[in-house]
């Protein structure tokens, strides 16, 4: 068959299941303005199917070529230095290109969603004409007049919506005002940008300490120079880190530049915004998962219309469109909220933000109190520049630090206790000077676990392989996993059928917010975990009321561990210091160890020295000891000689490949056949660990085995697994997920 005379041809990558490129043809209106990275629509099987364009030729092998339907964007909605980092990221996280471009880009901006449109309602004739017009019909037409009255408070004009709400009536009075002359309508753009309402101040630069200006001026020099250049931040918390952000971007935005600023999704709360906000006016887009549809889709055409200069958020900002890149900032570069680990492509946005820091010459800043130990071994190998803050801003002191050894309360309870004397005693003193306490405990629920005392089985999840939680606010039993949920907890084993023998055990936020109040007569607590802040704005409102003093303590989970500046606060209790380092994993050591130093970090950010008091039953382990001395440098001296003994990162790379599916047996069957066939495509050099269960065995019904892959570099193995993807058939039922450098070699 003949070939249409198209003019151009487009290779095009569907956003369905397809992962290869299909050519189209392009006539003459569309291939004068058609470009790489721009979204159309094409005829797929019988069908209209959305896709990018990959690239423009003037030929086609294909002898019969199909012509794209239309362009759905008007320019390319994936950037050319975002496509250059999605062909990057494709290759060496092991995902297809149509996955990356689906990460990169929200599905609200993926879909046909238009920017919302209202109705704004003007004065048409002059205020002294208008107040004539109402004193007029004040007695006969009580509706028109009283829309009147709400029109001459306004400025220059008010949306119909609130319009109507203020005057409580319909909308015939507003038309027939319009109809003679006294007001006009118009349509506009509603901004539904989540800043709108918030109410700030403005703030101006501080006066910064030596060694803060130090890190400046290094920063500052490659901003200037438009040099990518990799700098680590080392500070102690409060030692005044975001006052540099602030800084360099203010140095990028005077360069006319555009900076994007990380902070992990816990940290992205109130204060941090309006820390931002307050010195920039105007000139930012926030980006987080807590925003509706329509509210990222807006902040994201505000950032691609270079309306935006400053993007603010999590994880996924990083992809954030933004023109003439100058700065980039990963504040707790160290936090595993920036790693995706749930589905394919596996990315850091740490890994991620270098790399797109590479591709456009622009300054890159990671920041920590506590750095990961890949990052502060590039620093000290000269692959990052390095900073060291060693003293806290404004001088406030670095707290004081106890741990108690809970082995020793339990004999003086002569029973199981959530509280030591210590920390009880520090709590009912700040309650008394009027001071406020922060407990850290990393289980939500009240009791962990329903445990039958005859068979010694706990009650598990039907679809996980998981003891259920109880939740005493809802009578109920939940799996954390997958929301299972079961009510009213049952009175006789599930398993062996006895009756009076069930008993809960274990300790979640729940049961120490009463705990607390049943020993501390009249304490006010709020507690911050996921169940209660799953509405839309619980968090912020919970942290502003204890801002606010509205609480003597603050109980929760690792969403209070950072971000966090409350300088009432000079006591911080962790409840379980030690839970992390019992995760059979390469990286329970440095996890456990920033987790202490992070919530030690929120005491005595005011003029009050601060306490810290870690509750442990492990108190000779090294890893708490030197968390309590804030012996960063002591501790990555220790934990980097084990990792080199072992050969795990940075002296290795690891890929995690996690096999799931419904039955079990084809499950492992097949990870092993894969394994056997990966075999032949590597190198000696490279280690193929055995076939084991996953750290979560079963996850809603399906059954997980991994394997783990080390070896000098990811490159080899990268190719390896691109080879098998497509050589090996994966049984229909058989998911297989590619983690490369895993943040959990466990779970």
């Amino acid at each position: 068959m003949s070939q249409q005379p198209f003019v151009k041809y487009a290779s095009v990558i569907l956003d369905l299941s397809v992962d290869k490129v299909l050519d189209y043809g392009l006539d003459a209106a569309q291939s004068a303005i058609a470009k790489r990275g721009m979204r159309v629509e094409v005829p797929v099987k019988g069908y209209l199917r959305s896709g990018y364009i990959y690239s423009i030729q003037e030929t086609s092998a294909y002898p019969r070529i199909q012509p794209i339907s239309r362009l759905l964007s008007e320019t390319e909605i994936v950037t050319p230095d975002l496509f250059e980092l999605a062909l990057w990221m494709a290759k060496y996280y092991c995902a297809s290109l149509r996955e990356t471009l689906q990460i990169m880009l929200p599905a609200v901006i993926r879909k046909e969603t238009k920017h919302k449109q209202q109705l704004f309602v003007m004065r048409a004739k002059t205020r002294d004409e208008i107040r004539d017009k109402c004193e007029e019909l004040r007695n006969k037409a009580t509706a028109q007049a009283a829309v009147l009255d709400v029109m001459l408070q306004v400025k220059k004009g008010i949306l119909l919506s609130e319009l109507l709400e203020a005057t409580q009536g319909s909308r015939s009075p507003v038309d027939s005002l319009i109809k003679q002359g006294y007001l006009q309508m118009d349509i506009v753009r509603v901004d539904r940008s989540p800043l709108i309402n918030e109410d700030y101040f403005q703030t101006k630069p501080k006066k910064l300490n030596s060694e803060q200006a130090e890190a400046l001026a290094k920063i500052s020099l490659s901003i200037e120079n438009n040099t990518f250049q990799t700098h680590l931040i080392h500070g102690v918390t409060g030692s005044g880190k975001t006052e540099i952000y602030l800084q360099a971007i203010d140095k990028a935005l005077k360069l006319e530049k555009t900076a994007i600023m990380l902070v992990p999704e816990i940290s992205l709360t109130a204060q941090t915004i309006e820390r931002f906000r307050s010195r920039f006016e105007g000139k930012i887009a926030i980006l987080h998962h807590r925003l509706s549809h329509g509210e990222r889709f807006d902040e994201w055409h505000k950032i691609r219309r270079g309306e935006a200069q400053i993007v603010v958020g999590a994880r996924s900002a990083i992809f954030s469109p933004v023109e003439n890149l100058g700065l980039i900032i990963v504040d707790e570069e160290h936090e595993n909220s920036y790693k995706q680990n749930e589905h394919s492509p596996c990315y850091h946005a740490r890994d991620v933000a270098v790399v797109r820091g590479k591709l456009t010459n622009s300054t890159v800043i990671l920041g920590s109190a506590t750095p990961s130990l890949e990052s502060y071994y590039n620093a000290n190998n000269g692959k990052y520049h390095l900073s060291t803050l060693q003293n806290r801003a404004d001088a406030a002191f670095i707290p004081k630090f106890t741990i108690v050894n809970m082995k020793t309360e339990f004999e003086k309870a002569k029973g199981y206790t959530n509280f030591s004397d210590l920390l009880l005693k520090g709590i009912k003193t700040r309650q008394e000077k009027g001071e406020q306490t922060i407990l850290f405990l990393n289980r939500r629920g009240y009791h962990t676990t329903l445990l039958c005392q005859g068979c010694n089985e706990a009650v598990r999840c039907p679809h996980c392989d998981l003891a259920l939680t109880f939740h005493i606010g809802e009578n109920v039993l939940s799996c954390h996993l997958c929301g299972y949920t079961l009510t009213p907890p049952p009175k006789e084993c599930p398993k062996c059928r006895s009756s009076n023998t069930m008993k809960y055990r274990g300790v979640g936020t729940e049961l120490v917010e009463r705990s607390l109040k049943a020993v501390l007569d009249g304490i006010r607590t709020i507690r911050v975990d996921a169940d209660t802040t799953r509405h839309k704005g619980s968090h912020q409102r919970l942290l502003r009321d204890f801002g606010s003093g509205k609480a003597d303590v603050l109980i929760g989970t690792q969403m209070i561990a950072k971000g966090l500046h409350f300088p009432e606060v000079t006591l911080v209790g962790v409840l379980n210091g030690d839970t992390s380092l019992n995760i059979p994993d390469f990286r329970a050591s440095e996890t456990a160890f920033q987790l202490i130093t992070q919530v030690a970090g929120r005491a005595g950010r005011g003029q009050i020295q601060g306490e810290v008091i870690v509750q442990t039953c492990l108190p000779e382990n090294t890893t708490i000891g030197l968390a309590a001395a804030q012996d960063y440098l002591k501790f990555y001296e220790e934990e980097i000689e084990v990792r080199k003994l072992f050969n795990y990162p940075p002296f290795s790379s690891l890929a995690k490949l996690t096999f799931s599916g419904p039955d079990k047996k084809i499950v492992y069957e097949t990870a092993n056949h894969f394994r056997n066939e990966l075999l032949k495509h590597i190198s000696e050099e490279f280690e193929l660990h055995a076939i084991i269960p996953a750290g979560h065995a079963k996850i809603k019904d399906q059954f997980r085995f991994q394997l783990l892959i080390r070896g000098p570099s990811i490159s080899p193995v990268s190719k390896a697994l691109a080879l098998l993807k497509t050589n090996f058939l994966l049984p229909k039922t058989i998911h297989l997920l590619i983690d490369i450098n895993p943040s959990s070699t466990f779970f």
